[in-house]
């Protein structure tokens, strides 16, 4: 049977729909005009789009318009993509252009590049009011997250497990101005509630921190059910265990898709630049204003950030932290360049390599 898309096309769907109109089967999956502007109509029947669920070794599960089903890697896709499925060929599908994009550099020392998750309209950055609450490593993902251009949110939880929950989301909102910080229980009906602004049909949010913060309590309060398997903390130092394993978008009933993500040990940044410019706004315009364009904001004279710094108007732990951070995704990036250089340069090598082993066999 062909299908009708012509809702989907270029043009469409761009005025608010009535509150009682069902959403379709692909805008329950997370369809916008954005890329219902990158298809062609006439394709559609040979080649309709299906989002990826999840990445596993065999493949990508991927959904769409009665469509369920794994097909072999391939695509170089992530979790949330959008692809143009190729029936006869999937391996050949197409990954439609990204609203957004979550990545980090790999652990390790090879430098590669790890897709976290694509097209993500609502980032939750949960933390516990606990040992596990760090300043540090919140900017971390909101630096992510404003760089994706993804809007960020910041989730305290485990407050029944403090007196007073205030001091956590006093120093969540000094980060940014930006930023709404929410402190809830992830047990029971409270997240629904609190979260229900962000989680509306059509729309697709994920929790992102470290194991053990209740990413996947949190999961699981807004699918009304035990999708996900759950574990406590330690008592000794309030980290947590491993819970979820690999990332997996879930349909919220009558709401948004929700991307669980495991918690990552290390969150290493490259190519957010403009993420950290965001993020420290402040500081960069004070930096702009230094009499040197190289200045290294330490004892050159004319300095505007030290000026600042020495007159209370910005603290030194967070001038640290972003020192720190410009650092590493400088290193990074440029590291990453290096890499494609380097790639770019062997894959030249064996095609020329093969091309003299042709000519030889003439």
């Amino acid at each position: 049977m062909v299908r009708d898309y012509s809702a989907f096309l270029p043009g469409k769907g761009d005025a608010p729909e009535p509150a009682s109109r069902a959403l379709s089967a692909l805008e329950a999956l997370g369809w916008k005009n954005f890329f219902a502007q990158q298809i062609d109509a006439e394709a559609l029947a040979e080649t309709p789009p299906v989002r990826v669920l999840s990445v596993h070794r065999g493949g990508l599960h991927v959904a769409g318009d009665g469509i369920d089903m794994l097909i072999p890697t391939g695509p170089e896709a992530t979790v949330g993509d959008w692809l143009l499925l190729d029936r006869v060929l999937p391996k050949s599908s197409r990954v439609l252009e990204r609203a957004s994009l979550i990545k980090r550099r790999a652990a390790g020392h090879d430098r590669r590049v790890q897709l976290i998750a694509a097209n993500i309209d609502t980032l939750f950055v949960v933390t516990s009011c606990n040992q596990d609450f760090n300043l540090a490593r919140l900017e971390r993902y909101l630096a992510l997250a404003f760089d994706a251009e993804i809007e960020p949110v910041i989730l305290l939880t485990k407050t029944d497990l403090v007196d007073d929950p205030a001091p956590y989301v006093e120093e969540a909102r000094s980060l940014s101005d930006r930023v709404q910080v929410v402190a809830l229980d992830a047990r029971g009906g409270e997240p629904a509630q609190a979260l229900a602004d962000w989680c509306k049909p059509g729309r697709t949010v994920a929790f992102v921190g470290s194991s053990g913060v209740g990413k996947s309590t949190l999961t699981n309060a807004l699918s009304g059910a035990r999708a996900v398997a759950t574990q406590g903390i330690r008592e000794d130092d309030a980290k947590g265990r491993h819970t979820t394993t690999h990332r997996e978008l879930h349909p919220v009933p009558g709401g948004c898709m929700l991307l669980d993500t495991p918690g990552m040990r290390e969150l290493q940044l490259t190519d957010v630049a403009a993420g950290i410019a965001e993020l420290f706004e402040d500081i960069e315009e004070l930096a702009a204003g230094c009499r040197f364009r190289d200045c290294g904001h330490e004892t050159e004279p004319g300095c505007a950030v030290r000026a600042a710094l020495d007159e209370g108007r910005i603290d030194a732990p967070r001038l640290a932290r972003w020192r720190k951070l410009k650092a590493e995704d400088e290193f990074n990036s440029a590291s990453l360049q290096q890499r494609r250089g380097k790639d770019k340069a062997f894959g030249k090598m064996v095609r020329g390599v093969m091309k003299d082993k042709a000519r030889q066999k003439r």
